[in-house]
């Protein structure tokens, strides 16, 4: 058993001073002044003068690797557990991105088992750019149904160059597969979708949901940062749809992309509801840029600890309270996703927790209910970590 004595806590809305008892992977007791019977073997962590905040969710990240736009030696590596862990990331959705190819499913499925391993948490995307998509079982509704790590489908690529320009057909089966899938399986049943830079982004999805049954909330778009016209459209998707902000390319493309942390906060100004918006990496994701001809010109590749940097940037620079920034990397992205155990501090849930100084450094990190970073250093690394 864990006792953290009197941290502030957000859970990630603020309650105060309160102390908070971990036993096990869960959280079972919050209160402000809790005392352990003798007998009972307990650890004790004074965090006065410490926040403690929920584990973030990372929602997109290409955990074994993605990329290759610039040819094989352009593939980028699998994640390390250490870029979760530098970035307070507990909980990671893996998903293959660009290469549906020469890439596989299945390997996305093997990294999701090892994190799991490895003491953290883990789920997936199946697919890829492509539709038809790639799945492990031949339908992307089985693969959702059946396999307990797999919670929806993507990232699907729509108004960009490297998609396969599904039809509103294609798109509409697509998610009613998955929607279907989700429900059987008790899982979220999400289509995650790629946003490119082509003109009216959004058009492929209205199409789809105006041409069926589906809503708008049935898809997950991401990179909506990615440039100022995608950026307007979205403050209007936004009000009844979910959008996803990039966090790791804008240190790279800032001549396109609306800083992550200004986003979150023009997104609200224009009535996007707070609920609606979720920030991800894209970790380990390659970061490409294409002249007008198709032509690479350069090529990144981007971190999970993006999220981070950027949540303590919406705090510091836009000065947007704590609260409200830390939904967009926990609680929001737990309740999209269906995530039910993660994204808040509560009684009963995962104790997914990570506890920050004034200087909004981490000094503590547990995942289910494990210390991985403590005293302000990662005493946990990944299998081939040094």
């Amino acid at each position: 058993m864990k006792l953290f004595k009197n941290c502030e806590l957000y859970t990630p809305n603020y309650i105060g001073k309160k102390d908070v008892l971990v036993a096990a992977s869960k959280i079972i007791a919050i209160d402000e002044n809790i005392s352990v019977p003798e007998g009972i073997t307990i650890e004790v962590i004074d965090a006065n003068g410490l926040k403690m905040i929920p584990g973030l969710i990372d929602g997109h990240v290409h955990i074994a690797g993605a990329g290759g736009e610039g040819g094989p030696a352009t593939r980028t590596p699998e994640m390390q557990l250490s870029h979760m862990l530098e970035a307070g990331v507990t909980t990671v959705i893996g998903c293959l991105g660009t290469d549906g190819m020469t890439r596989s499913v299945a390997s996305v499925l093997m990294k999701v088992k090892a994190l799991r391993q490895e003491g953290v948490s883990a789920w997936m995307y199946t697919g890829a750019y492509q539709v038809p998509t790639p799945t492990i079982l031949g339908d992307v509704g089985k693969d959702v149904a059946m396999i307990e790590e797999i919670i929806g489908v993507g990232e699907v690529a729509i108004s960009d160059h490297r998609t396969s320009f599904p039809s509103t057909t294609e798109l509409i089966r697509l998610a009613e597969h998955t929607r279907v899938g989700g429900m059987l399986g008790k899982k979220a049943g999400i289509v995650n979708i790629h946003m490119g830079d082509a003109k009216d982004p959004f058009r492929p999805i209205y199409d789809a949901v105006e041409k069926s049954e589906l809503k708008l909330t049935q898809f997950l778009p991401t990179h909506c940062n990615r440039n100022d016209y995608i950026f307007e459209d979205a403050k209007e998707y936004g009000k009844k749809g979910y959008i996803d902000i990039t966090a790791s390319s804008y240190p790279y493309f800032p001549q396109y992309e609306i800083k992550p942390s200004k986003a979150i906060v023009e997104f609200m100004k224009a009535g996007v509801p707070l609920e609606h918006i979720t920030m991800t990496s894209d970790g380990c994701g390659s970061l490409p840029d294409f002249d007008e001809k198709g032509n690479l010109i350069q090529l990144e590749m981007g971190y999970p600890k993006s999220i981070f940097t950027e949540l303590i940037d919406a705090v510091t620079e836009e000065c947007l309270e704590l609260e409200k920034a830390l939904k967009v990397v926990t609680s929001n992205v737990a309740d999209i996703l269906k995530l039910k155990q993660k994204g808040r501090i509560e009684t009963g849930k995962d104790a997914d927790v990570v506890l920050l100084n004034d200087n909004f450094e981490i000094v503590h990190m547990l995942a289910m209910g494990e210390f991985f970073v403590k005293n302000s250093e990662m005493i946990r690394k990944g299998s081939y970590e040094r």
